[in-house]
C-alpha cells in the first residue's frame, strides 16, 4: 500500500485527520524520566499506544533523537509502530534539502534506515532535491510550501516577478507539486495553519494533494478554520483532497505525571472530536 492509500485508509478507520507529532524532550518528561534521554523510546512508545486508534499518521522529528545520540531509539521506535499500528503511516519529519548523491543517501536513510512511509523535505534547491526520494515507489515526500514561522514569509510569500501573473513562491511551489514534479504521485505539501487563508489558496493550486498541517494546539492554530480551507469532498462523499493535522507538545506534555499517557490521549480525543465536527 503507498502513503496516499495508507493515509486514506487510516484516516476512515480512526475516523480522524489528526497527526501526532513525536518531539520528545527529556527535560519535560514525567518523574523519574524527566532528564533521561536514554527514556525517548518509553516516552514515545507510551504516546504512541495511548493515541494509535485516534490518529492517521505518526510523525517523529529527527532532530530531537539525533540531538541525544538516540537515532537507535528512533529506530526502535519506528519499527514498534509498525508493530502496534501498522495501518497508521509515520511520517519522518527530516526536512531534508540537498542534491544528487547527497540526497540519495538522505532518501536511503528516511526509507530503507528508518522505514518511514513518507518524508519532509525542503525543495528550494528545485526538483533536484526531491527527485532521488521519488525513486522509491509508493513513498511520499512532503514538501515544504507555506510555513507558519514568522520568517516564512521572508521568501514563500515573496513574488516571482519574471512568471506570468506574478505568483508567489508558495504558490509556485504548489503548483509544482500538483504538476510535474508529483512524478509518482505521492507528493504532499506542509502549510501551516496560523494561516488559513493560504492553505485555501494552496488547496486551490493543488486540489488532490494531502496536506501536511503542522500548528494546531500549541502554536495556536484553529482546528475549524483549518479543516474548512484545506479539506475537499467530492459529491459522491468521497475525500478529495485530504489534511493531516498535526498537534505535538499538546498532546506530548499534557500532563507532567505519571498519567501524562492518558492525559495524552484525552488531548488527543478532544482534538480528534474538534477536527472531525468542523467537517
Amino acid at each position: 500500500m503507498n502513503f496516499t492509500d495508507q493515509l486514506q485508509h487510516a484516516q476512515r478507520q480512526n475516523d480522524s485527520m489528526l497527526c501526532v507529532g513525536l518531539d520528545p524532550e527529556p527535560s519535560r518528561f514525567p518523574g523519574v524520566w524527566k532528564d533521561q534521554p536514554a527514556r525517548i523510546y518509553d516516552f514515545c512508545a507510551a504516546i504512541v499506544d495511548a493515541t494509535k486508534d485516534l490518529v492517521c499518521a505518526f510523525k517523529p522529528q529527527i532532530a530531537y533523537f539525533a540531538a541525544h545520540r538516540a537515532e537507535d531509539q528512533l529506530e526502535r521506535l519506528m519499527a514498534h509502530i509498525k508493530r502496534v499500528a501498522p495501518q497508521v503511516p509515520i511520517i519522518l519529519d527530516a526536512k531534508r534539502g540537498d542534491i544528487g548523491s547527497t540526497a540519495e543517501q538522505y532518501a536511503r536513510e528516511a526509507f530503507e534506515r528508518y522505514q518511514a512511509d513518507a518524508v519532509t523535505l525542503s525543495p528550494f534547491m528545485g526538483f533536484d532535491s526531491v527527485e532521488p526520494y521519488l525513486r522509491y515507489p509508493g513513498k511520499g515526500v512532503i514538501l515544504l510550501c507555506r510555513t507558519s514561522n514568522p520568517g516564512g514569509s521572508d521568501l514563500q510569500n515573496q513574488r516571482l516577478a519574471d512568471v506570468p501573473r506574478q505568483p508567489r513562491v508558495y504558490e509556485h511551489l504548489a503548483a509544482l507539486a500538483q504538476g510535474p514534479w508529483n512524478t509518482n504521485g505521492q507528493v504532499a505539501l506542509v502549510v501551516g495553519a496560523t494561516f488559513p487563508e493560504e492553505i485555501a489558496r494552496v488547496r486551490e493550486l493543488a486540489p488532490t494533494l494531502p496536506l501536511l498541517i503542522p500548528g494546531v494546539g500549541a502554536q495556536g492554530g484553529d482546528a475549524a478554520a483549518t479543516v474548512k480551507a484545506g479539506r475537499r469532498v467530492a459529491a459522491d462523499g468521497s475525500v478529495t483532497g485530504a489534511i493531516i493535522v498535526n498537534s505535538s507538545r499538546a498532546v506530548l506534555y499534557a500532563s507532567a505525571g505519571d498519567d501524562f499517557a492518558s492525559a495524552a490521549r484525552r488531548v488527543a480525543l478532544d482534538t480528534r472530536q474538534a477536527l472531525n465536527a468542523a467537517r
